[in-house]
């Protein structure tokens, strides 16, 4: 099953610039671990405003208790709210409709 996850950054006040880039980084590489995987399909980063961090998943997993292990592995989850929409397949999908 995929997902669309919109995931929310708020660094906490007085946070040092070398925590918020160890974190990053961290999360930089679990998400290559959780692509090499087959979990996390695709990244979009939408123009954002000044100090607001967003971006939006697409991830895979057989249901929602293994989203929910999957996101919570994810470093940046500690300062982090997530909204998830389980998406469904659709008769125009073109993986449905290839031949």
């Amino acid at each position: 099953m995929e997902y669309l996850v919109t995931m929310t950054t708020h660094v906490p006040d007085g946070t040092s610039d070398a925590a918020v880039q160890d974190i990053r980084t961290r999360e930089a590489a679990h998400s290559r671990e959780l692509a090499a995987q087959g979990h996390l399909l695709r990244l979009w980063r939408p123009p954002l405003q000044p100090g607001e961090w967003r971006t939006l998943g697409l991830f895979a997993a057989d249901d929602a208790e293994q989203l929910e292990e999957v996101l919570a592995s994810m470093p940046l989850r500690i300062w982090r709210t997530d909204d998830v929409i389980p998406l469904s397949p659709h008769p125009s999908d073109p993986a449905l409709t290839s031949s």
